[in-house]
């Protein structure tokens, strides 16, 4: 197991600055390298802040393509839904066009949405980048301790997930091969809540979020409550 590069701010807002900076850097060497730039989203709070300051920035275009690490079965519109949430903060008003932002389709249900998604991967190269959030419990995306994660070499794609330990307990995520098959993936963690689990991956324990790792680098973005080495 290879830990994160541990990159620790001052506070959330200090945190996002760096992230929002190094997220365009990282777009303007994809498209300056490849023309395109794909971009896996996360859910959450900590998140959400980021996709503001993204609005503000007026961050992305035609050649940005939006994908996202999971979704809660929930109606299209639910404002507990991931994609609605990063709708309303930031992709209505960017410069990304619709056909380029792909929301998990999981109003249809966790096993037809998961398919359908693993269908509109096919083809679809590795990720640049893939944002994530940890939770209190080392969960990362939608996948959970207890779980499968997708880590077997011949794990699908996309993953249906069933009785999810918080609700709604109906949910699809990318598996943790799919997330793996990325140049940089970034997690992102803050306020003291985030302490144990940050301090069980620093020890190595095995969670869902030691199973994902970037092809290239994996980091983890913290402000200074959520820092274990604090305590």
């Amino acid at each position: 197991m290879t830990l994160p590069e541990w990159r620790v701010f001052a506070d959330v807002d200090a945190m996002v600055e760096g992230l929002a900076e190094a997220l365009g850097a990282e777009a303007e060497a994809a498209i300056a390298a490849r023309g395109t730039f794909h971009l896996v989203l996360a859910g959450g709070s900590t998140p959400l802040a980021l996709y503001r300051a993204l609005a503000e920035r007026n961050v992305g275009d035609a050649r940005w393509h939006v994908w996202f690490g999971d979704e809660r079965c929930l109606p299209a519109d639910h404002a507990e839904r991931n994609s609605a949430m990063v709708e309303s903060a930031w992709l209505s008003e960017s410069r990304i066009p619709p056909g380029n932002r792909r929301p998990i389709p999981a109003e249809r249900g966790a096993p037809e949405a998961a398919a359908l998604y693993a269908g509109w991967l096919a083809g679809i190269p590795d990720f640049d980048v893939v944002l994530l959030g940890i939770g209190e419990d080392g969960h990362t995306a939608s996948l959970f301790p207890g779980h499968d994660w997708g880590t077997a070499a011949d794990s699908p794609d996309v993953l249906a997930v069933h009785a999810a330990p918080k609700p709604p307990i109906e949910r699809v995520s990318l598996s943790a091969l799919r997330l793996s098959r990325s140049a940089k993936v970034w997690f992102m963690a803050t306020g003291t809540g985030k302490r144990d689990a940050l301090r069980r991956w620093a020890r190595c324990e095995v969670l869902p979020v030691s199973a994902v790792q970037g092809r290239q680098e994996t980091v983890a973005w913290l402000d200074a409550a959520a820092w274990p080495e604090n305590t």
